[in-house]
């Protein structure tokens, strides 16, 4: 039997992603055995334990290599993605010690690793395992990566700093300000890694994407005609997407409280395992769902700590009658429900109550939105959420933006408006077809002929 061994980074939204493509190839692969080398670090990157534990009992094809903790000081470091970089750079040799004990016992095809573990990609050379990137998010966020060299070696200004509009092959015209978060500063290490990254992806023996055709039509054509490395060939490219996890089992309050409420009446607002607001924002938040006069479920999460020492560490369960408005949930319990921490996404947004979606804009939350048919108002924070609002509205037409006063601050006004809009307005209409037609093309791109399992049995026929 053939092993495929599959390397995430750290973080809830890339271990997902990098399993669902595992479940994936079993379904229609089942001779392949999968190894996920994984690495538990210390400071919060969204707790995977119990997730793990999931699927090792309900997929036995599935096993979980569990590589030795390296203890890092989480404040000896200027950003989340300079811990995790350092991590994975420390960690590569436990990752040659896996490769060498799992490629004794069985033969392995591919080693498939994550854009954010290109450390790990020369010590495949040396065991003769060809090397595949995994790409989490979407292929216009990897054209970008792909063209993120061509623009460093045009230009020595950083992003934050040119105040214009990128153009990149296959994509939207994108504010320098909105580029991916890392990448803004041309003196930090966060770049210098990234480039070393984006700078390996051609090196490689091809790119599996989580999307597919008909969602990017344009950077998808772009990257498989070259135009995006243009001094070298591009590997083959392989949208394999929407890989989607299946929401789990366990019953929650929120589910019962969406059978109650009207058809499509729903604004569902979640914004990802590590996505958080000051208190005065959640005030402004709650304010504007009030005025509003729309139902809701919002998703509600601690601050983020004053104190630069629990900076990694997960919040604390929130106290919802100190966070929001004095009265706010007595006010709204007829027509919204607040949910502390966690909600089970994948079957609130297909649950046919839920109407609109106020999102973070991370990739998987998109997929999922876009399986369900559920329209959306882009509130990026992080990472390359600012890139993706950018193309979900401007390109693919998903969305409506949630605007910024100066400051980063969302008024409750704009709150207020963006709900409103996106549940009343012949904007919000205009998007929800979008949304609609997506949902089909979604479902017809997973079918037996469709475009994402086509291009998958060409990624099995590669090996």
């Amino acid at each position: 039997m053939a092993t495929l061994i599959l390397y995430p980074s750290p973080g809830m939204g890339h271990l997902v992603s990098m399993v669902e493509l595992g479940k994936l190839i079993l379904k229609h692969y089942p001779s392949f055995s999968i190894v996920v080398l994984t690495l538990i670090p210390s400071f919060n990157t969204g707790t995977t334990a119990s997730y793990v534990r999931r699927i090792s009992a309900t997929y036995p094809a599935i096993t979980f290599h569990h590589l030795p903790d390296i203890p890092l000081d989480p404040l000896l470091y200027p950003s989340m993605e300079a811990i995790i970089f350092d991590l994975i750079r420390r960690s590569n040799p436990n990752v040659k010690n896996a490769l060498q004990s799992i490629s004794l016992s069985s033969p392995v095809t591919a080693f498939i690793i994550d854009l954010f573990c290109t450390p790990a990609m020369s010590l495949a050379a040396s065991f003769n395992i060809p090397v595949y990137y995994f790409f989490t998010s979407g292929a216009c966020c990897l054209a970008q990566f792909l063209y993120f060299p061509t623009i460093h070696r045009t230009t020595d200004e950083s992003f934050k700093d040119m105040n214009k509009l990128l153009q990149s092959p296959g994509l939207p015209p994108i504010p320098s300000s909105e580029m991916i978060s890392p990448l803004l500063d041309r003196t930090s290490t966060d770049y210098s890694d990234f480039l070393g990254f984006c700078e390996n992806l051609p090196n490689s023996a091809g790119i599996i994407v989580n999307t597919f055709e008909s969602l990017e039509p344009k950077p998808i054509k772009a990257i498989t005609d070259g135009l995006c490395v243009p001094d070298q060939p591009t590997p083959p490219l392989y949208c394999i997407g929407p890989l989607v996890a299946a929401g789990g089992d366990s019953p929650h309050e929120c589910l019962n409280w969406l059978d109650l409420q009207p058809s499509r009446s729903v604004v569902y607002l979640c914004f990802g395992s590590l996505g958080l607001f000051s208190s005065d924002q959640l005030k402004e938040i709650a304010t504007g769902l009030e005025m509003s006069g729309h139902r809701f479920l919002w998703v509600v999460r601690s601050p983020p700590s004053d104190n630069e020492a629990d900076r990694f560490l997960p919040p604390p369960e929130p106290d919802l009658n100190l966070l929001l408005p004095e009265g706010f949930l007595h006010r709204t319990k007829d027509r919204g429900l607040v949910v502390k921490k966690w909600a089970p996404q994948v079957a609130v947004l297909n649950h046919d109550s839920v109407g609109g979606f106020v999102t973070h804009c991370g990739w998987n939350s998109v997929l999922e939105a876009v399986r369900a048919g559920v329209p959306m108002v882009a509130w990026p924070l992080y990472a390359e959420q600012k890139f993706n609002k950018v193309v979900m509205v401007d390109e693919m037409g998903l969305a409506l933006p949630m605007d910024e006063s100066d400051g980063g601050r969302v008024a409750a006004a704009e709150v207020e408006k963006r709900v409103r809009q996106l549940m009343e307005s012949e904007e919000g209409k205009a998007v929800r077809e979008v949304a609609a037609a997506r949902k089909v093309d979604a479902s017809r791109a997973m079918e037996d002929d469709g475009s994402s399992r086509v291009s998958l049995s060409m990624l099995v026929g590669s090996w």
